[in-house]
C-alpha cells in the first residue's frame, strides 16, 4: 500500500528543548491511525510538522510524496482539526462553517448540515459565546465534512459529553467506510477509540516506542497470571513489560508472545488474557520506564 505520510530520521529542537529525535514511521493510504502518548511526548509538534506549520531541525517529512511546508498542492489535501483552534471573536458558528467551503475542495455542505443537527450546534451564536463542547463540535463537523484525503484530529472530543463523543465515533467510522481516506487521531481516550484504530504510533519522551498494526500489537502481547512460583520461571526467558503482585499471585504482561508461548503457559497451569491497547500504551510509557526497556 502507498505511504501517504512518511517521516525519516525526523528531529525537532527548540533551542535547549528537544521535542523528538530521529523519528521514522510511515502511514498507509486509507487507514485510521492513532497517534498516542503522554502529554509532552511530542505529538503536537509532530502534527505541526506534518501540516507544514513548522520547520524540521533535521530529517525529512513527506506528505503525499512531498514536503508539506509552504506547499499549496499538499496543504489543500489536508484538514487539521486542532483542539486549540481559534476564530475571530465576532465570527458565528455559521460563518466558520460557511468559510470551510473555500478551504476544502471536497467540502460536503449537505453532510455538514446533518452534523450540525446531530450535535445541536447553534449556528447564529458567536464562537466566543459557545461552550467548550460546542466549539469542539465545530472542529468535528469540519473534520468530517471536509472529506479531505488526509484528516488529522488533535484531541477532537474535548468538552464533548459521552453521547456526543459516541456520535462522533459512529459518524467517523460510517463516513470512513463510505469515503475512505487517511485519518490520524491524537487522543488520550484510548479505550474509547481503540475499536476505530487500525494502526498505532506511540511516542514517549521524544521517541517512537510502538509503531504497528493494532491487531498485530495486541496479538503479540498477553497477560499471564498464576502463582508466583509458576509465573516467575515462565516469564524469566521472555520480554516482560509489566508485572503486578498480589500475595502469592503474580500477573505479568509479556511482549513478543508466540503461539508456542501460549501453549506452554496453559500447560503450566497459568491463565492467559488479552491486553487492551490502552494497557499496552500505559505499560510501555509508564513513569520510570527507560526507552530501551520500553522498546525491547
Amino acid at each position: 500500500m502507498t505511504a501517504v505520510i512518511e517521516a525519516t530520521g525526523l528531529t525537532k529542537r527548540y533551542r535547549s528543548t528537544t521535542a523528538f529525535v530521529d523519528v521514522s514511521f510511515a502511514t498507509t493510504e486509507n487507514t485510521i491511525c492513532g497517534l498516542l502518548g503522554r502529554n509532552g511526548a511530542g505529538k503536537s509538534t509532530l502534527m505541526s510538522l506534518l501540516t507544514g506549520q513548522e520547520f524540521v531541525t533535521s530529517g525529512t517529512v513527506r506528505v503525499l510524496g512531498a514536503d508539506p511546508l509552504e506547499n499549496a498542492a499538499v496543504l489543500e489535501q489536508l484538514c487539521f482539526v486542532k483542539e486549540s483552534q481559534r476564530y475571530p471573536d465576532d465570527m458565528t458558528a455559521q460563518q466558520v462553517l460557511s468559510s470551510a467551503l473555500h478551504f476544502f475542495p471536497r467540502w460536503d455542505e449537505a453532510y455538514a448540515a446533518e452534523l450540525v443537527d446531530e450535535f445541536r450546534l447553534p449556528l447564529s451564536r458567536a464562537v466566543k459565546k459557545l461552550s467548550r463542547g460546542q466549539r469542539s463540535s465545530i472542529g468535528v463537523i469540519i473534520g468530517l465534512a471536509a472529506r479531505a484525503p488526509i484528516t488529522i484530529f488533535d484531541e477532537p472530543y474535548l468538552g464533548l459529553d459521552a453521547v456526543s463523543r459516541q456520535a462522533f465515533y459512529d459518524r467517523l467510522l460510517a463516513d470512513y467506510a463510505e469515503t475512505p481516506r487517511t485519518i490520524v487521531m491524537s487522543t488520550h481516550l484510548i479505550d474509547e477509540v481503540a475499536d476505530l484504530l487500525e494502526y498505532a504510533i506511540v511516542i514517549d519522551d521524544g521517541r517512537i516506542i510502538m509503531n504497528d498494526d493494532v491487531d498485530a500489537l495486541r496479538a503479540g502481547t498477553a497477560s499471564i497470571t498464576g502463582l508466583a512460583d509458576l509465573v516467575e520461571p515462565f516469564a524469566r526467558t521472555r520480554t516482560v513489560v509489566h508485572r503486578q503482585s498480589l500475595g502469592s499471585t503474580l500477573a505479568v504482561t509479556l511482549a513478543d508472545v508466540t503461539d508456542a508461548d501460549r501453549v506452554a503457559a496453559r500447560a503450566a497451569g497459568l491463565d492467559l488474557s488479552p491486553v487492551s491497547l490502552q494497557q499496552l500504551v500505559i505499560h510501555h510509557s509508564r513513569p520510570g520506564a527507560s526507552l530501551e526497556e520500553a522498546s525491547r
